[in-house]
């Protein structure tokens, strides 16, 4: 009898270089994001004549903007691995995240693995010992490259 089940190998994982490549690449998109709603603010505050609105955007405390973008970068990370297996920067390396068993996540491992990127310093951890960040380790999660891994379990598409 053949044994169908999936285990994810470490050859599957993406590389360093994709992994550094994501972190970069998804906090210039929470930035981007960030910056535009701002911006959004003040242009919107100008063409009301609602100079309240612009000159609270313009005077927010650091402690502030850390607030917006923790509460951002929550969101960004949360709802697209939850959504899509994969952050923004994802697509354009190739990788995506899955379980042990090569399934997509489910939301209380993406929840715990959210919440571990506030660890500081936590995005450089992958660079040392093996591939996985403590939010992958956390959350047993992995990051694998998408069409290998799709090739391995015999997947047209993940689902």
């Amino acid at each position: 009898m053949k044994n169908n089940e999936f285990t994810v190998t470490d050859d599957l994982w993406a590389t360093r270089g994709q992994r550094f490549i994501n972190c970069i690449l998804d906090l210039l998109i929470v930035h981007t994001i960030l910056i535009s709603i701002a911006t959004t603010i003040i242009i919107i505050g100008n063409i009301a004549n609602n100079y309240d609105l612009t000159k609270w955007a313009e005077s927010t405390t650091i402690l502030q903007r850390l607030l917006f973008w923790s509460i951002l970068l929550f969101l960004y990370y949360f709802l697209t691995e939850t959504y899509f297996s994969r952050t923004f920067a994802k697509y354009f390396t190739k990788t995506i995240v899955v379980t042990k068993d090569g399934t997509r996540p489910k939301i209380h491992k993406i929840f715990i693995r959210t919440l571990s990127r506030f660890i500081p310093l936590e995005c450089l951890t992958f660079l040392w010992g093996d591939f996985r960040g403590l939010h992958d380790l956390f959350s047993d999660t992995y990051v694998v490259r998408k069409h290998e891994f799709n090739h391995k379990k015999g997947a047209i598409l993940f689902p």
